[in-house]
């Protein structure tokens, strides 16, 4: 196991890290950026790059309109279940859902592989409460939740394929926390930032956090000048994606904007 990395963003007081490191840390000035982009800006500035694959597969909003979610990815790893491990006695395990949830700093995304499996939940409205506690800033699985009603009460933001009856060790195994995983066929390591709003969760890779930030920064704001032409009855051919000439009137907005 990794030593614990430290994070912080936007937590509560009581529970941020005096000593957070600059490698760990999501700069304010970016967080504030990503707080305003949307998932959908970021997928296309990936692409742009070449990574085509950072959208997590059937990661839905457990409650429709959570608030738009930034962190850096803490996380766990379940394998399939079998019959000696996957036990309700392994809860009391130091390898557990329960002792990963200790480990969980504030501000940080817990991502759980759950390898897509829909039939039973990883965690429940109790697990869910004292991640709240702690001030995890969101649970983002390819698997599915148990007690939704009590998970929605706890306030946590959840994304997930949604809910089952059956508890984790019905189907799954969990093995390990703090490594890299697959959620959603995308490869998550500890430390990567994860966005989270209503179109689903986008990893971005910690060493492109910056570039892709401003990227997608500027790319919403030329999407904001082309809605403005929409709106005015412009047509799209030229416009969407622009060409030189309306390269150069979003070169002057732009301009005009910051006199």
């Amino acid at each position: 196991m990794h030593p614990r990395r430290r994070w912080c963003f936007d937590a509560p007081t009581e529970h941020k890290e005096a000593d957070v490191t600059a490698d760990t840390a999501i700069p304010a000035a970016i967080a504030e950026t990503l707080a305003t982009v949307s998932t959908a800006t970021l997928t296309t500035v990936l692409l742009k790059k070449g990574l085509r694959n950072v959208w997590m597969r059937g990661t839905r909003p457990l409650r429709a309109g959570q608030k738009r979610v930034i962190g850096r990815a803490l996380t766990l790893r379940f394998v399939p279940a079998r019959e000696d491990l996957a036990t309700p006695e392994s809860w009391s395990s130091p390898i557990s859902t329960r002792a990963a949830i200790e480990a969980m700093p504030a501000g940080c995304v817990a991502v759980v592989d759950a390898m897509g499996i829909t039939d039973a939940g990883i965690f429940g409205d109790i697990l869910c409460a004292r991640m709240a506690k702690r001030g995890v800033a969101a649970l983002v699985t390819d698997g599915v939740v148990r007690d939704a009603a009590g998970v929605l009460a706890t306030g946590l933001p959840v994304w997930c394929r949604g809910a089952a009856a059956p508890p984790s060790v019905a189907a799954l195994t969990f093995v390990a926390w703090d490594q890299p995983i697959g959620c959603g066929g995308v490869a998550v390591f500890p430390g990567d930032v994860v966005v989270a709003d209503d179109d689903g969760a986008v990893l971005i890779p910690q060493a492109l956090l910056e570039a892709v930030t401003a990227e997608a920064a500027e790319q919403e704001r030329q999407e904001a000048w082309i809605m403005g032409e929409v709106d005015g009855g412009a047509a799209l051919p030229g416009l969407y994606p622009p060409n030189a000439e309306n390269k150069a009137r979003y070169a002057a907005w732009t301009s005009s904007r910051k006199t």
